[in-house]
């Protein structure tokens, strides 16, 4: 490409006098492709912080991976504990008991699910030990009868740290007046806040003997959670674990329990992807525009560097620089304002929502208040590369027209 091509197509964008509408027009076409691109960026960068904070926070308040029994009891744990040590992958394995309960407190009843911990071991586990607002797990002693809730359970119960609650547990007992449901008064010691409503809402934690004790399971439990290493191993860890303790178990990880979380985050992003780049094709449809504009302007001058001796290709180089430029102003600019937003998004939202007063995340409905964006270096390539093909390919049909200028024909009325 000839130094005279780059030096005419860059001067035809600029555009003077007569000629600043092209200008005008080109700067539009700017503008536009940058808006689509920095929307697509923002747009997949909170897609990406919405799903990498849901797993930090899936991860940090339960477990990697689950081995329970068939029958929902686990009788000999403990050597199937010391059995899923040995395995190089797994850093912790605690048993837990799992069941459903009424929770009442004063005019207040809610349904709740009880997780029976072992406090000493629970630490090694998962965060949720380290999520206490009020109290800690080490609390919850053996014959105590205490209970931790989590905070929107206990906002839910209007319930406090010091108050008394009934548990009342779904089996019943069997008494000469009838069966009688089975009741126990818990005292709260400690109150939870792991930032997931689903969690913060519905689980409460007792001492695992006074589970058992309700529940009457004896010295059986539910399962072992398992804490992995690596958490992204977790399926095929826990599958190896079940196997090595030579008998039929049911085993779950955190990829399965809340697989429709993540499936649906990533055909959102594709749906999301498919309708943001519509703006970036309008962007290519005033790219044509403009070109069209240009080659319609500059019909005699086109016609004056054929005659000089300047070939097709030389033209059709001439109003291809000019779709290029446009293409690479707009993606850079679009890039640099969509990471710009990205990483200051979280900030700009708190600070609107003081302004205005109102909370535009409901955490009962998205799992979290906030609003992350976390930009990935892969999804901004993607991004300026498909607009700056589609640029590209925009400016394929003007500059063809402009190559097949017959200088006859353009200067035969001037």
């Amino acid at each position: 490409m000839s130094a005279y091509e780059w030096l005419i197509g860059t001067r035809y964008l600029r555009g003077a006098h007569r000629e600043g509408f092209i200008s005008f027009v080109a700067i539009m076409s700017v503008l536009g492709l940058m808006l689509g691109v920095a929307v697509l960026i923002v747009v997949l960068s909170v897609m990406n912080g919405f799903e990498r904070e849901l797993r930090n926070r899936i991860l940090s308040v339960t477990s990697h991976a689950t081995v329970t029994g068939l029958q929902g009891s686990f009788a000999d744990w403990p050597a199937a504990r010391t059995r899923a040590l040995q395995n190089r992958e797994v850093l912790a394995a605690v048993p837990f008991i799992e069941a459903q309960a009424i929770l009442s407190h004063g005019q207040h009843v809610v349904g709740a699910q009880i997780r029976g911990v072992a406090p000493s071991l629970e630490r090694t586990a998962t965060g949720l030990a380290q999520k206490f607002t009020t109290g800690t797990i080490e609390q919850l002693t053996p014959g105590d009868w205490h209970i931790v809730l989590g905070s929107a359970l206990a906002a839910a119960l209007d319930a406090k740290v010091g108050d008394s609650l009934f548990l009342i547990a779904p089996e019943a007992t069997a008494t000469p007046s009838g069966l009688q449901p089975r009741i126990r008064r818990f005292t709260i010691t400690g109150i939870f806040k792991s930032g997931m409503y689903e969690y913060d809402r519905e689980l409460a934690l007792v001492e695992i003997h006074d589970a058992a004790r309700v529940y009457r399971m004896g010295d059986n439990v539910t399962g072992l959670r398992l804490a992995i290493r690596d958490p992204f191993r977790a399926p095929s860890v826990v599958r190896d674990v079940a196997l090595s303790l030579n008998n039929s178990f049911y085993v779950s990880d955190w990829t399965r329990s809340h697989e429709n979380f993540f499936r649906s985050i990533t055909v959102m992003k594709s749906i999301l992807f498919v309708i943001l780049l519509m703006i970036v094709g309008v962007a290519a449809f005033n790219i044509i525009a403009t070109l069209v504009m240009i080659v319609k302007e500059k019909q005699s001058d086109i016609a004056i560097l054929r005659t000089l001796g300047a070939g097709p290709a030389n033209v059709l180089g001439t109003f291809a620089i000019q779709g290029v430029l446009i293409g690479l102003l707009g993606t850079a600019f679009g890039a640099a304002l969509g990471m710009l937003v990205s990483h200051n998004l979280e900030s700009w939202v708190h600070d609107l929502e003081r302004l205005l007063g109102i909370h535009f995340l409901d955490a009962s409905v998205y799992n979290m208040s906030d609003l992350p964006a976390y930009v990935e270096i892969a999804d901004v390539v993607k991004v300026c590369a498909v607009a700056f093909i589609l640029c590209a390919l925009a400016t394929l049909y003007p500059a063809w027209r402009a190559s097949r200028t017959a200088p006859a024909e353009a200067l035969r009325h001037d």
